[in-house]
C-alpha cells in the first residue's frame, strides 16, 4: 500500500461528476477513466489513478474516507500499465472474465478466465472486488490476488509448488512505480511456521515462529498485543493467513513498502493520518543475519556495538566485526565436549533460523534431550509451540524488550566457570558447604550407578548366555544375517524387546571387526545411529545388545514388491534427512570423527515411527580426535580425514539413488552399465523421469526428486576430490533451486565386466581413484 500523494482527475471520488451511484458494475456498464465506484458504506474506492511523478495510469483500489493522502490497497494492471487516460473498465462480452482497454480497444489485463458467466463486479466495503453469478455466488475476488496490502479478514495462502515457495504480497517496485518489486512476503514450510520479508531470494527480515497467538520473534508494542494474524495449515504445502484487527470498525491494514519495511497502521480519525502500530524490521539489528552467526543484535543498548558474540565465542573476523561488519559471524572458542557440556541462558531472545520441534518433551526434558544430542547446539522452550532444538549454526538472535523466548547455548564446561576475582572470592567463601555437598552426591550416584550396574550386567548375561529370551536363540527369532553373524530378537522378562547380535564362528569378519564395532559405537550417541545397550566376551561367545527396531532395516521398505508402496516421498525423504544428520554427526560434530565406510539400505534400521538409524560399525575407522585407541583393533587414526570421509559421500549418493529409482546397486541394464552408469547415462540425455520408481513418480514432488538426483550423481563422482561434504551435501537437498549446483561428472564403477555381483571386500585393501574399495565385478 502506498501513501503517497496521487494524481486524480478532478481528485476522482471527489468529485461527484465522475462517480457513479453504485457500487457495482454490470454486463452493460464500463467505467471509463477517471470514474469510480464506491462500496456501499463509502469505505472504499475503485477507479483509475496515476502515482505521483508518473503519467501511467492504473486501475486500482483505495481507501475513501482515509484521505489525502490516497492509499492504494489493490492494483490490476500494476506490471501493464495504460499509457493514455482512454481506459475503461469492463466485463467482457461473453460475461467471463473482468477486463481493463486501453484507448486502442485493447485488452491489457483481465481477470481469470470464469468457467461461470459473471452478472455484476461489486465493490464491498471491505476492500474485496467480487464478480458475481446469477445465483450471487462469488466466482472471482481481488483478495484471492493480492498486491502489496493485506486488508482486514482478508484470507491470503501461501503455497509450495515443486519446492518453490509462491508469495502472498510483493512490494512495488518504487513510490511511482506499482510494478513488481524486489521484496516478497510469505511464510516457510517448516513444523514451526513464521511470516518471512524476501530481498529477491535472501531472507530480509522473518518474523520467528508462531505460537498459536503470537510470532515470538517479534518486538511488541506495550499496547499492542499481535500482529493481528492467525496462522492454519491446509495442508503439507499450504499456509493459510487471516489479518484481522479487534475493532473491526476501525481501519486498519497490513502492507510492505518499495524498501523492505512491513507495517501494520490504523487511521486516526483526529489527527487524519495513519499512525504505526509495528512494522518490520524494528530496528537495524532485526535485518536477517545482521550479526552473523552465533552472534546476536542488541537493538535494545544505546551503547556499544549493535552485535554481540554468545558467550564462548568471539569475532570471525575481528578488525570486521570493529569496524562495524558483523555479518561474517562468530566462532566458538572452546570445543564441545559432548556429555560433559552444560548450557547458558539467554532471556527473552528472537530465537534463531532452523529451529526444529522436539516432540514428546516436557519443560522439564528439554535439557536433557538437547544434552544426551551432541549434535544439538541450543533449545528453548516456549507455551503454545514446546520443546525447540537448533542443531546447526544459530543466525539471526536478536535480544527483546518481553515476550521473547529463553534460549539455552550449548557450551563447553570450562566456558561456564566464572573468572573474576570477586567470583573467586564467592567460590572460595563458599567452598565448605560445596565440597560436603559435592562428596555426598558423587558417593550417592556412584553407589546408585553400581547397583545399577550389577543389574544390567546380570541381565545381559542371563540374555547372552542364549537362555530364555531368545529360545536359546532359536531361528524363529532370527531378525536378520549380517557380516559378523546372526542377529536375533530377545525378549525381556518386562516384556522390552532388544536386538542381539552374535558373532558367527564362520564370518567373514572376525574378533577384529567385533571389538572395533564396541570401541566405535560404544563412544558414539545420537538419535540417527543405533543405540549399543551392551557386550559380552566370553570363551568363544562374543555378541552385542542393540535397541529393538520393529521395522527392522530399509531395504526391505525400498526392494520388496510387497513393501515399497510404504514408503512415499515424504518418508523416503525424511529417511535421507536423518541419514545426513547421523554422517554429519560421525564426520564433524561427534568427538570421535567416524568414517561409517559400509554405508547401504541393509545397515539403516528403522523404527516404529519410520525414523532411521545407522546401524553396523565393524568396518568403521577413525580419522580425528581422540587418539589414545587401543592397537589391536581395526581402528586407525587417519590424516586425510577429507578423503576417507568422502567413502561415506559416495555411499550416500548411491544409497540416495537407490532409494529414488528402487533398484539394488547390483543391477545392471543390457549394456552391463551399472545402477550408476545407467542412471548417468539418462541423465545425461535429460531423460530420468522414466527411470525414477512409479511409487514415488507421480506425487508431485518431481523438483526435489530430481534435485535429489543431482546431488546423489554429485556424491558418486568418480574422484574424491570432486564430491561435496555431507554439510554441503546437506545444503543442497534444502536449497530451494539448483541453479547454483555444479554438474555432476561421471560416476565411478559404471561398467559391470561380465554379470553383477555384490562388490566384496576381498580387494578392499586395493586403493583407487575414488578413495573406495576398487574391487573387480566378475562373473559367478
Amino acid at each position: 500500500m502506498h501513501l503517497s500523494g496521487l494524481i486524480f482527475c478532478f481528485l476522482c471520488c471527489s468529485s461527484a461528476v465522475f462517480a457513479t451511484t453504485s457500487d457495482t458494475l454490470t454486463s452493460s456498464d464500463f467505467l471509463r477513466d477517471p470514474q469510480t465506484i464506491v462500496s456501499e458504506n463509502n469505505v472504499f474506492c475503485l477507479g483509475f489513478f496515476s502515482p505521483v511523478n508518473s503519467t501511467r495510469r492504473y486501475v486500482g483500489i483505495w481507501y475513501n474516507k482515509a484521505s489525502p493522502p490516497v492509499t492504494v490497497v489493490w492494483v490490476a494492471n500494476r506490471d501493464v500499465p495504460l499509457n493514455d487516460s482512454y481506459g475503461q473498465l469492463q466485463l467482457s462480452g461473453n460475461g467471463n472474465k473482468l477486463m481493463i482497454l486501453n484507448g486502442q480497444k485493447t485488452v491489457i489485463w483481465s481477470s481469470d478466465l470464469l468457467s461461470q458467466r459473471v452478472l455484476t463486479a461489486q465493490l464491498l466495503d471491505s476492500g474485496n472486488l467480487v464478480l458475481l453469478s446469477k445465483s450471487g455466488a462469488v466466482i472471482w475476488q481481488s483478495f484471492d490476488h493480492p498486491t502489496d496490502t493485506v486488508l482486514p479478514n482478508m484470507k491470503v495462502t501461501a503455497t509450495k509448488i515443486s519446492g518453490v515457495i509462491k508469495p502472498v504480497l510483493r512490494s512495488w517496485a518504487s513510490p511511482s512505480d506499482p510494478s513488481n518489486g524486489r521484496f516478497t512476503v510469505g511464510t516457510d514450510f517448516l513444523s514451526l511456521p513464521q511470516l518471512i520479508t524476501w530481498d529477491g531470494d535472501r531472507p530480509y527480515w522473518r518474523s520467528g515462529p508462531w505460537s498459536g497467538n503470537i510470532f515470538i520473534g517479534i518486538q511488541y508494542n506495550d499496547d499492542f498485543t499481535n500482529t493481528g494474524w492467525r496462522l492454519s495449515y491446509d495442508s503439507r504445502d499450504s499456509v493459510s493467513m487471516v489479518y484481522s484487527y479487534p475493532n473491526a470498525s476501525l481501519l486498519s491494514f497490513y502492507d510492505i513498502n518499495s524498501h523492505g519495511s512491513s507495517f501494520q497502521k490504523l487511521w486516526d480519525y483526529n489527527t487524519r493520518s495513519w499512525e504505526v502500530l509495528w512494522q518490520s524490521p524494528e530496528g537495524e539489528c532485526f535485518v536477517y543475519g545482521k550479526c552473523g552467526e552465533f552472534g546476536y543484535g542488541t537493538c535494545l543498548s544505546q551503547k556499544g556495538p549493535m552485535c554481540q558474540c554468545f558467550k564462548g565465542f568471539v569475532p570471525k573476523d575481528k578488525m570486521e566485526w570493529k569496524n562495524g561488519n558483523w555479518s561474517k559471524g562468530c566462532v566458538r572458542r572452546t570445543p564441545l565436549q559432548c556429555q560433559s557440556d552444560g548450557f547458558i541462558k539467554h532471556v527473552t531472545v528472537k530465537v534463531p533460523d532452523h529451529a526444529e520441534l522436539a516432540l514428546g518433551y516436557d519443560r522439564d526434558q528439554r535439557g536433557g534431550a538437547c544434552l544426551m544430542d551432541c549434535s544439538c547446539l541450543a533449545y528453548s522452550y516456549y507455551s503454545g509451540i514446546g520443546c525447540m532444538l537448533w542443531n546447526r549454526s544459530l543466525i539471526d538472535t536478536v535480544e527483546l524488550s518481553g515476550r521473547g523466548a529463553d534460549l539455552y547455548l550449548r557450551l563447553a564446561v570450562s566456558e561456564l566457570v566464572g573468572g573474576t576475582k570477586a567470583k573467586i572470592t564467592i567460590i572460595i567463601g563458599a567452598a565448605g558447604i560445596a565440597i560436603v555437598t559435592i562428596i555426598a552426591v558423587f558417593i550417592s550416584v556412584i553407589w546408585k550407578r553400581r547397583a545399577q550396574r550389577r543389574e544390567r550386567n546380570k541381565m545381559l548375561l542371563e540374555i547372552l548366555k542364549g537362555q530364555s529370551a531368545t529360545n536359546n536363540f532359536h531361528e524363529s527369532n532370527k531378525l536378520g544375517q549380517g557380516g559378523l553373524g546372526p542377529v536375533y530378537k530377545g525378549t525381556l522378562e518386562d516384556g522390552e524387546e532388544l536386538a542381539i547380535k552374535r558373532l558367527s564362528r564362520t564370518s567373514r569378519q572376525g574378533v577384529e571387526e567385533f571389538m572395533n564395532e564396541v570401541l566405535v559405537i560404544s563412544k558414539l550417541q545420537h538419535k540417527n545411529l543405533v543405540k549399543l545397550l551392551g557386550c559380552c566376551v566370553e570363551r568363544q561367545e562374543r555378541m552385542l545388545v542393540y535397541e529393538y527396531l520393529p521395522n527392522k532395516s530399509l531395504d526391505a521398505f525400498i526392494f520388496d514388491p510387497e513393501k515399497k508402496g510404504i514408503l512415499d516421498w515424504n518418508k523416503r525423504y525424511k529417511i535421507v534427512e536423518g541419514i545426513c544428520r547421523g554422517l554429519l554427526y560421525l564426520h564433524r560434530d561427534s568427538r570421535l570423527k567416524i568414517i561409517h565406510r559400509d554405508l547401504k539400505a541393509a545397515n539403516i534400521l528403522l523404527d516404529e515411527n519410520l525414523n532411521p538409524k545407522i546401524s553396523d560399525f565393524g568396518m568403521a575407522r577413525i580419522f580425528g580426535g581422540n587418539q589414545s585407541q587401543a592397537d589391536t583393533t581395526r581402528v586407525s587414526m587417519q590424516s586425510k580425514g577429507a578423503s576417507l570421509k568422502s567413502q561415506d559421500v559416495f555411499s550416500f549418493g548411491v544409497f540416495l539413488l537407490d532409494i529414488i529409482t528402487g533398484k539394488k546397486t547390483q543391477w545392471y541394464d543390457e549394456e552391463s552399465l551399472s545402477l550408476l552408469g545407467y542412471v548417468w547415462k539418462l541423465w545425461s540425455e535429460d531423460n530420468i523421469c522414466p527411470f525414477i520408481n512409479p511409487v514415488i513418480a507421480d506425487q508431485g514432488f518431481q523438483a526435489d526428486i530430481l534435485k535429489s538426483v543431482q546431488v546423489g550423481l554429485l556424491c558418486v563422482q568418480e574422484y574424491a576430490a570432486d564430491r561435496p561434504d555431507i554439510s554441503s551435501v546437506i545444503s543442497m537437498l534444502t536449497a530451494a533451486s539448483t541453479a547454483t549446483f555444479r554438474q555432476p561428472k561421471p560416476p565411478g564403477f559404471t561398467r559391470l565386466m561380465c554379470t553383477s555381483e555384490n562388490i566384496g571386500s576381498q580387494n578392499n585393501q586395493r586403493g583407487s581413484m575414488n578413495g573406495l574399495s576398487n574391487s573387480t565385478i566378475t562373473c559367478r
